[in-house]
C-alpha cells in the first residue's frame, strides 16, 4: 500500500503535514521536518493498531515524501 504525505504551512507559521490515505493521521511541528516525522510516526502507530486489532492484513507500505520536502 502506498501512503502520500503532504505537508504545508499554516497562517500561523505552524506546519501541518497529514497522511491523505489514512484520515485523521495529520500532525502540527514548528518545522516541516518535524511536522513530516510526527505524521510519519502517527501512521505506522495507526497501521499497527489496525493490525493488532484485526481490522487491517499486513501488507508491504511506502510512504511517498513531496520532492520539495
Amino acid at each position: 500500500m502506498n501512503y502520500t504525505l503532504d505537508c504545508e504551512r499554516e497562517d500561523d507559521g505552524r506546519w501541518l503535514a497529514e497522511v491523505l490515505e489514512l484520515p485523521g493521521v495529520l500532525a502540527y511541528g514548528a518545522t516541516q521536518d518535524e511536522a513530516m516525522a510526527r505524521a510519519e510516526a502517527l501512521a505506522l502507530r495507526t497501521l499497527a493498531e489496525r493490525l493488532e486489532h484485526g481490522e487491517a492484513r499486513a501488507t508491504a507500505i511506502h510512504i511517498s515524501i513531496p520532492a520539495a520536502a
